[in-house]
Formats: C-alpha cells, sequence, structure tokens
C-alpha cells in the first residue's frame, strides 16, 4: 500500500485555550500533545511556540528552544516542523531566526503576501485583519537559510498566486527538488475548499513534488478525505480547527489524528511513520544528541 504522512498543526498563532483547553502554551504541554499524536499516527508535528504565562506566540529563542527539546526529549523520532510565521507583528528576521537556530527538519515557507483576516463566514463582517508579507526577497531568503541549515521547506500555498509564484522562481533552483508543497484552504484572504479548486492547485504542483492539504474550520475534514482518496497528505490539529466532524470540541489534536488515520485506512492506504515522511518529503534523518 502507499503511505499518507498525517501532519499535526498543535497550536498556530490565534488559537487559544478558552477555545479549547487543550492547546499548549508550556513546553510540557506542547511535549505531550506531540506525544499523543505520535501514538495516534501523526509523523509530524507542526508548532508555534508560545509565551506560557501570555499564551501568545513568540519569537523568544530561549523559550522556543525549551519548547522544541522538550518535543525531542519526549518524542524522539518524530518530525519536527516549526513555523516560520510566528505570529502577527513579527518582521522577517524574527520570523526566521529560530529556524537558522534550531534547525528543524522541516519548516514552513509562505508563498505570497496576502489579507489574513478573522471573519464572520455568515455575515461577511470582517472583525480583524493584517497584511501577511511574503515577499519575493523573502522567499529567497529564507530559502537560502533553510538550506544552508538541512531544513526542509514546506511551500505554504493559500491561493492560486503561491503556487504560480513558486513556479516562478524555481527557474532559479531556489529550491532543492522534488518540492515538497502545502495547499491551505478555508483562511479568509485565502482560497477556499472546493474539489475544482483544489483540482486547480494539484494541476499546478510539479509531478515530481509531495504534497499535503490544510483545511481551516469545516474545510479540514472535507480536504483531508480529498487527499487521502487522491494520493496526498492530510495535516489535521488544534491550529486549524478546534472542533471534530460533528462538531464536538476536539480532546486535542491528538482526536483529529485519530480521525486522519481512519481516513487514510479507509482510503486504502497505510499511515506513514515518521521515517516513511522523511522518505516520502525528502528529508534526511539527522541526530540532535
Amino acid at each position: 500500500m502507499d503511505k499518507s504522512v498525517i501532519s499535526a498543526a498543535l497550536s498556530g498563532a490565534a488559537t487559544m485555550k478558552d477555545q479549547n483547553p487543550a492547546v499548549p502554551y508550556t513546553p510540557e504541554e506542547f511535549a505531550e500533545e506531540a506525544y499523543k499524536c505520535m501514538n495516534e499516527g501523526a509523523a509530524v508535528v507542526h508548532i508555534h511556540v508560545r509565551d506560557p504565562e501570555t499564551g501568545r506566540p513568540t519569537a523568544d529563542l530561549g523559550l522556543i528552544s525549551t519548547t522544541v527539546n522538550a518535543i525531542r526529549d519526549r518524542c524522539p523520532g518524530l518530525v519536527l516542523n516549526m513555523s516560520s510565521a510566528i505570529g502577527r507583528g513579527y518582521n522577517k528576521d524574527q520570523r526566521i531566526r529560530p529556524i537558522a537556530a534550531m534547525k528543524p527538519e522541516i519548516a514552513s515557507l509562505n508563498t505570497s503576501s496576502m489579507n489574513i483576516a478573522l471573519a464572520n463566514w455568515k455575515t461577511g463582517e470582517i472583525l480583524r485583519e493584517f497584511i501577511f508579507e511574503n515577499t519575493f526577497a523573502m522567499m529567497h531568503e529564507y530559502a537560502t537559510i533553510m538550506k544552508e541549515n538541512a531544513v526542509k521547506p514546506e511551500l505554504e500555498i493559500y491561493d492560486f498566486g503561491g503556487i504560480y509564484n513558486v513556479n516562478l522562481v524555481q527557474k532559479q533552483k531556489l529550491f532543492e527538488e522534488p518540492m515538497h508543497f502545502q495547499m491551505v484552504f478555508g483562511v479568509a484572504g485565502g482560497v477556499p475548499y472546493d474539489p475544482y479548486n483544489f483540482a486547480r492547485l494539484k494541476d499546478l504542483i510539479p509531478s515530481n513534488a509531495s504534497w499535503s492539504v490544510c483545511g481551516v474550520g469545516a474545510s479540514q475534514f472535507a480536504a483531508g478525505m480529498t487527499a487521502a482518496v487522491n494520493g496526498g497528505h492530510i495535516r489535521v490539529g488544534l491550529e486549524d480547527n478546534i472542533r471534530m466532524p460533528n462538531g464536538d470540541v476536539a480532546k486535542g489534536s491528538y482526536e483529529q489524528v485519530q480521525w486522519a488515520a481512519q481516513v487514510v485506512n479507509l482510503a486504502g492506504r497505510e499511515v506513514a511513520t515518521p521515517d516513511d515522511a522523511r522518505r516520502l518529503f525528502n528529508i534526511p534523518k539527522r541526530s540532535f544528541k
């Protein structure tokens, strides 16, 4: 059977404990949630480190180091994916510095500048917004730093402009191939999930690349199921959605991993191990001891 990698995004930059108490803030909470996700079939965990006191995303290298090392100690062998976005208000140097310092095996690399908003989808009201800056110059700088530190870029595609941006700059051989992409559906300011948007984005991704699907809110489940039956990989987790398909608040990211593993098996595929993920995403295994 072919294999599907399940990634768990544990926290993100926005989801807070008052929305779901299982969102991790402390290093110990991150490590424990990563461990639970790993035991349910996640091969990768994606993190935005939080300030344990405020719960806000942080660029503090001391806090980031403590959290990353806690996960590595608790979950040896698990693939760690760090964010190069961190959260609102951080400049481009603050965003990439933790990647160079911690050298995760994989890290997000965002591919287009865009509006990002918290919206009321029923009324169309924009509740909060900011400009998410990801210029061509930043793409080049981040790709260079990741390459120097043996970090695999996960190319985040929020809309069609992102994939065209990657295909343009790749004429310079900016990224080592095969590349790895993540289609992100459902962010206000990005492209929503539907089978037609999915099919077109998939068609634009180079044929030798690996790809994963991330859906925000209810899109998490439809996008994940689509990926499972089309040979892709699945991201779940409280960064993207605080609930389960039946509407109940998720007990943790690990419960969504359980769901994803069931979907993978129903699609006639096998849940990938961390070493499978390294092979499928072309990531060299490394020792941190």
